[in-house]
């Protein structure tokens, strides 16, 4: 128990803490001993050579060396003796030029030669730490002048360092108390510190820590949907490889603002949050994605958002192709049904002996489809799109709706339009044909007159091509010319798994790619014009092909 304590992450962190703390302290401390003692030392130094001068300036102690060869007696004893009392210093002794001591502590030394020569001969005060006799002592010498002014010996004057130590002894426990109190401070402030990281970690351990940390990294890099982690300041904190794929950002993105990376968009917008809701379905140049933007939330406080991109560039591609090869499939039903009719018909006018009638009906029923097929193949030379009018037609047949192409229309092969044309005209009149809602008739038998009308035009002169795929439907709501091109954008209800609001998307991202312009009228009956230049690259993406029905 009592190790699992000591490796909780606040604990380690505290008690590190305090060790440094009293390391750090105690080094301190003993430096500020040192120091102390460093600054005693000169202080009691320098109080020594005060005494020894304040002994030298006496006019007695001179004149008495000076005159009387040194046979004063025991005045200069008692003279020192009193001035050793008053001052608290451990001993005054004077020596004449020749080093003879004509004072000291211990009577026995008085009359004896010190074996050091006279410092003071320079006429300065000499300070040092001396060992001294008495033992070691703040010694301070001052240079002694008779009543003419010739010098007659030295003073000496010291103070043991005991006396220093004592001192010392009795400053640092004051510091002691200092020191502890902002060590105790210290310890608080860890203590909170410790508390504050332990909350900032959400209570987890470093072991904790570090096993989600490989998690987090094996799980963002091994998945394949993009992931991108935002702070509460719009700061990119993560992003994973299949992110970087899909919005093409390379090695930029770790603490770049999204401004920063993603140019002004609708893409932009979903991932700051600007355009709210789940799955919101966003076109890039080259990809279909899905994005959710979660905010985190933890203890309470906010700690940005987490955005996941899915791409679905290959599952609307299939999708469409599925919804393509049905409408096929409902077309051939259709006309398999049909051609069942009229042969039935044909059957009953040779029983009752009706062949020329029958002769007539039969072709009457050939000349419309082939009538309508070779006027495609007169007015458009490319035969990508005229396969594509021709499938739509079969489409429109089987709905109910008549697909035209109008008198004007006009195009050469345009082998360099031919894909980006096929696109445009898929999405356009698949477009039209949703929103005219035709069915084809009851019983799959075509209604006479159908549904709607779709009208196709394709214009080529000197610079451009333009493409125009009007309908009579209930048209585009006043206000929604431009919303209808936005991702996501529909006014039709979601057809099993497949996405609306893609393939205007689609047709007016590519447009803008080919250098073209695509508008489309208000009001009912919408009229779609997309403009191309001529000789543009025919630049068209995966994801664009991908969606050509």
């Amino acid at each position: 128990m009592r190790r699992s304590r000591m490796r909780r992450l606040s604990t380690q962190i505290l008690v590190s803490q305090i060790v440094i703390l009293v390391a750090v302290v105690l080094v301190g401390f003993v430096l500020f001993a040192y120091q102390q003692r460093g600054q005693l030392d000169e202080q009691y130094e320098q109080r020594a050579a005060d005494i020894a001068a304040t002994v030298a300036g006496i006019p007695e102690v001179g004149s008495c060396l000076e005159t009387e060869g040194g046979a004063c007696g025991d005045s200069i004893q008692q003279i020192a003796t009193r001035v050793q009392t008053e001052t608290g210093a451990s001993y005054v002794v004077v020596i004449d030029m020749n080093r003879v001591r004509h004072s000291h502590p211990n009577p026995a030394l008085i009359g004896q030669q010190v074996e050091e020569p006279i410092a003071t001969v320079d006429g300065k005060i000499h300070v040092r730490m001396d060992p001294g006799s008495l033992g070691r002592s703040a010694n301070g010498r001052a240079p002694l002048y008779g009543p003419d002014g010739v010098m007659v010996g030295e003073v000496s004057a010291g103070i043991t360092e005991t006396s220093i130590t004592s001192e010392l002894a009795q400053e640092l426990p004051g510091e002691a108390l200092w020191v502890a109190a902002a060590l105790a401070a210290a310890a608080f402030a860890s203590w909170l510190l410790a508390a504050r990281l332990k909350r900032r970690t959400f209570g987890l351990e470093l072991d904790e820590i570090t096993t989600l940390l490989q998690e987090r990294e094996a799980t963002l890099h091994g998945i394949r949907e993009g992931v991108i982690a935002f702070d509460p300041a719009g700061r990119v904190t993560m992003i994973n490889d299949e992110a970087r794929r899909l919005l093409g950002l390379g090695t930029a993105g770790i603490g770049g603002r999204l401004e920063d990376l993603v140019p002004e968009g609708r893409l932009r917008d979903v991932l700051s949050g600007e355009i709210a809701g789940q799955d919101q379905v966003v076109l890039t140049d080259d990809y279909c994605l899905t994005v959710n933007r979660m905010p985190v939330t933890l203890a309470g406080r906010s700690h940005g958002a987490v955005v996941t991109l899915r791409d679905r560039t290959e599952l609307s591609g299939l999708l469409r192709e599925l919804d393509s090869v049905r409408g096929l499939t409902d077309a051939l039903r259709a006309q398999q049904h049909e051609f069942s009719n009229h042969m039935h018909t044909v059957a009953g006018l040779l029983e009752l002996g009706e062949s020329a009638e029958a002769l007539h009906y039969l072709t009457d029923l050939g000349g419309a489809e082939a009538e309508f097929a070779e006027s495609v193949r007169s007015r458009i030379a490319s035969p990508l799109i005229v396969g594509l009018i021709l499938g739509k037609a079969a489409v429109a047949s089987e709905r109910g709706v008549v697909l035209a192409l109008s008198d004007d229309t006009l195009l050469s092969e345009a082998p360099e339009k031919a894909q980006a044309l096929t696109t445009i005209l898929g999405n356009l009149i698949d477009n039209a044909f949703e929103a005219l809602g035709g069915t084809g008739a009851a019983g799959g038998c075509q209604v006479p007159g159908g549904f709607g009308r779709v009208e196709v035009t394709i214009v080529e002169d000197g610079s451009e091509i333009t493409v125009r795929v009007a309908d009579d439907g209930p048209g585009i709501p006043p206000g929604a010319a431009d919303s209808i091109f936005v991702d996501g954008y529909t006014t039709k209800p979601e057809s099993g798994s497949r996405r609306r609001g893609l393939g205007l998307a689609l047709v007016h991202r590519l447009v803008q790619r080919l250098g073209g312009q695509i508008t489309v009228s208000e009001g009912p009956g919408a009229v779609f014009t997309v403009r191309l230049p001529k000789h543009a690259r025919d630049v068209v993406p995966a994801l664009a092909k991908a969606a050509t029905g």
